[in-house]
C-alpha cells in the first residue's frame, strides 16, 4: 500500500504565499515523476507543475510560472509547492501526484493524495 498525504494549504490573501508539502509513504521502491495539480469549482482537473525523480528538470502551467516552485526531497519521499504572489484564481482544490514502482521489476502506476484546499481571498 502507498499513501500520498498533502498538508499545507489555507486561506490567504491575495498577494501572499504559501507551502504544500506531499509525503509518501508504505511499500515503496522507486518514485519517479511527481505532480501538483489543481481542481476549481466547476472546472477540469489540471497540472500545475511537475518534477522528475532527481530534480533537475520542472515543467509550470504557463499561469503559474514565475510565481510557483516545485522541488522534491527524495531522502524524505517528499515533494513540495513553493506558491508566491497568490491569485483569486488559484483557488482549487490542490492534489499532488506520484509515479511509483513498489518493488524492483513492477511497473510503476500513478497515485493520488486527497487533496488540500488553498483558497485566495481578501
Amino acid at each position: 500500500q502507498v499513501q500520498l498525504v498533502e498538508s499545507g494549504g489555507g486561506l490567504v490573501q491575495p498577494g501572499g504565499s504559501l507551502r504544500l508539502s506531499c509525503a509518501a509513504s508504505g511499500s515503496i521502491f522507486s518514485i519517479y515523476v511527481m505532480g501538483w495539480y489543481r481542481q476549481a469549482p466547476g472546472k477540469q482537473r489540471e497540472l500545475v507543475a511537475a518534477i522528475n525523480s532527481g530534480g533537475g528538470n520542472t515543467n509550470y502551467a504557463d499561469s503559474v510560472k514565475g510565481r510557483f516552485t516545485i522541488s522534491r526531497d527524495n531522502a524524505k519521499n517528499t515533494v513540495y509547492l513553493q506558491m508566491n504572489s497568490l491569485k483569486p484564481e488559484d483557488t482549487a482544490v490542490y492534489y499532488c501526484k506520484a509515479d511509483i514502482a513498489t518493488r524492483l521489476g513492477v511497473r510503476h502506476v500513478d497515485y493520488w493524495g486527497q487533496g488540500t484546499q488553498v483558497t485566495v481571498s481578501s
